[in-house]
């Protein structure tokens, strides 16, 4: 193989070929060098019969580098048995195979006296590699390259090995997701210097199609890669992922084309298909918070195809179901307008705003009428140390007005309980509040639908400012951390837990206490059964599996339902005034099972069966109840 000159236009073309040119030459060559060798000395000695000869003894020569030892360990023919002619010719293919050596071999049995052979095989190294260059890499360093070629250094070119230095080469490529890289070309120069050169595959142009009402612009800003780098697989997935994710196109995909003028660059095109984003739908249903409900919503979520999203909702509800006698069974009305800018200044930031108007019976105070105007906008920002974590800041104004729902009921209660009925002012106190909120979450489930793997975890901290009376000031933190656990092929069980704390306040208004009960907290309890509170600790176990045999149904409905089986426990601390004058036990634990679909834009609903394994104290129920939710329950 000496001044090996061999042009790699793609590491597909094997040695093997070359292999397959050369091996009959060889065997020819090295077989008439035998035959040449013994030929004479047999027809000199007539009564010399070779394969009765036995062998006492094999040397090689001419093996420099590349041990005699380990030569002798891939020939067949070994010390002390009869030479064999077609044995030894095999023996020579075999060596020659090894690649470390050129075509001029021969095998020598020399006659002993004794009548036994002495057998030399003679072979001739390849041009030892002295040294590399590396030529063409930019995205992949030098260093990270020679890791494959250093242990081919000193030893005589083997065209096998070179050619898995090379596999290894395009392999780290590949794993990188540099999937068009390619060795362009090697060569050795007389002094034993391996040159390699590098294509990494650049790309040319990046085009558009598809696209009649979203802008350009709003599009190019969701693609990362760029011409004149060096394409990326992995990058452009998460181009498309994002792409799809704006939920402006029901389909998105590329395609990858060599440039005619220059084969060594490429042209990608963007291939994609837009779907109707403007809606409006009418619905109703049941819920443990609203009662049965009718709703009304207006959206598009391309407005004036620039990617933004637009939404009025209305929400009609009988009333509260499955709550305690606390509750004020009153019609809910709910009204709200939200606009979703996806990129706010840059890529990294997103920002929704929304106007909000809720009129209903309170879930915090007992037999009172609630009515909730507000406006707020939450910026949210994707942090670079950590593409799973990003922060939040909310801030916003909002009016809290409580009002008197049952007079005669609630001063009975306090009259009952022993309390002055002077203490309902306090209860009643709403306002008006400036608040900011900053918070941090972290998201590493392996998909938002029915995650298997991963976490999922958030921060929150309040802080609420009295506007008409700074003592009603206060800050809150809240926390929740979500596990997810693979079970069997498709279930999984989580582990969930949540938390939240009055860090300051001490005129904080009742309204703003943390509750338990219900489908968002602890299931198997009415809304608030449990208590309500300053601060608050509760976790969840669940087991969510899908309904067994519906993969053979093929139906998309089944797919994503799940039946639950669940534990939830939680203790409500510095209870205020409606837990003692319910009589609420401040901390449960309950058991149950559930139906959950996750519905896309919407989230999991759930119907959830749960009772309870504590005291629910008077005005709780043994046996437990239904809860309807919509939504995540830790969020």
């Amino acid at each position: 193989m000496k001044n090996l000159s061999l042009i790699y236009k793609n590491l597909i073309i094997s040695g093997l070929v070359l292999f397959a040119l050369i091996i009959p030459c060889v065997c020819c060559s090295a077989e008439e060098n035998v035959e040449a060798e013994n030929g004479l000395d047999f027809a000199e000695e007539s009564t010399y019969d070779a394969n009765t000869a036995y062998i006492s003894d094999i040397e090689i020569l001419g093996a420099n580098i590349i041990k005699p030892e380990f030569i002798l360990s891939k020939m067949s023919l070994k010390k002390g048995e009869l030479y064999d002619k077609e044995k030894m010719q095999k023996d020579l293919k075999t060596i020659y195979k090894l690649g470390f050596f050129t075509e001029k071999m021969k095998a020598v049995p020399v006659k002993n006296p004794n009548g036994t052979i002495s057998l030399k095989i003679i072979v001739e190294e390849n041009i030892p590699i002295t040294d590399f260059t590396i030529e063409g890499n930019t995205v992949v360093s030098s260093e990270e390259i020679m890791q494959y070629l250093l242990p081919l250094k000193g030893k005589p070119q083997n065209i096998a090995a070179i050619n898995h230095a090379m596999e290894q080469i395009n392999q780290c490529y590949y794993n990188k997701g540099y999937i068009l890289s390619k060795i362009d070309s090697i060569y050795d120069d007389p002094d034993g210097t391996l040159n390699i050169s590098i294509s990494e595959g650049k790309i040319n142009s990046i085009s558009i199609t598809g696209n009649e009402k979203t802008k350009e612009y709003v599009i190019e800003r969701n693609i990362m890669t760029e011409p004149g780098t060096v394409y990326n697989e992995n990058q452009m997935k998460q181009d498309l992922v994002r792409l799809y994710s704006t939920q402006a196109f029901k389909d998105v995909n590329r395609t990858i084309e060599a440039t005619p003028d220059d084969p060594e660059k490429y042209d990608i095109t963007i291939e994609l298909k837009e779907q109707r984003t403007a809606s409006v739908s009418v619905g109703g249903g049941l819920d443990s918070a609203t009662g049965v409900f009718g709703s009304l919503a207006i959206s598009d979520n391309n407005f004036r195809g620039r990617n933004q999203r637009i939404s009025l909702s209305g929400m009609v509800g009988s009333g509260v179901l499955m709550s305690d006698s606390s509750i004020l069974n009153k019609m809910n009305y709910q009204a709200e307008i939200s606009f979703f800018e996806p990129h706010f200044l840059n890529a990294d930031n997103s920002l929704m705003s929304k106007l909000y108007f809720r009129d209903l019976g309170s879930y915090q105070i007992p037999l009172a009428m609630e009515r909730r105007i507000g406006i707020e906008g939450t910026l949210a920002h994707r942090l670079k140390i950590n593409k799973r974590m990003s922060s939040t800041l909310t801030v916003g104004g909002e009016y809290i007005n409580l009002s008197e729902g049952d007079y005669a009921r609630i001063a009975s209660l306090y009259n009952s309980h022993g309390l002055s009925i002077a203490d309902r002012a306090k209860e009643l106190e709403g306002g008006y509040f400036l608040k900011i909120a900053p918070g941090l979450s972290y998201d590493s489930r392996d998909t938002v639908m029915n995650p298997r793997h991963g976490a999922l975890a958030s921060i929150r901290y309040e802080e609420a400012f009295g506007l008409d009376g700074f003592n009603k000031t206060n800050g809150r933190l809240s926390g929740m951390a979500k596990r997810y656990f693979p079970v069997a092929k498709k279930s999984s069980f989580t582990l969930t837990g949540r938390g939240g704390l009055k860090i300051h306040g001490s005129n904080m208004p009742e309204v703003m206490a943390y509750r338990l009960g219900g489908p968002y907290t602890i299931r198997g309890y009415k809304v608030n059964g449990v208590g309500t509170g300053t601060s608050f600790i509760m976790g969840s176990a669940e087991l969510a599996t899908p309904i067994p045999f519906s993969d053979r149904l093929k139906i998309n409905f089944l797919q994503n339902l799940r039946i639950t089986f669940w534990v939830d426990a939680g203790t409500v601390f510095n209870p205020t005034i409606s837990s003692a004058l319910y009589d609420r036990p401040l901390h449960a634990i309950t058991a149950g099972v559930g139906l959950k679909i996750n519905m896309p834009g919407v989230g999991p609903l759930s119907i959830d069966y749960g009772f309870p394994l504590t005291n629910p104290g008077p005005n709780g129920n043994r046996k437990g109840y239904f809860t309807f939710g919509v939504g995540d329950m830790m969020y």
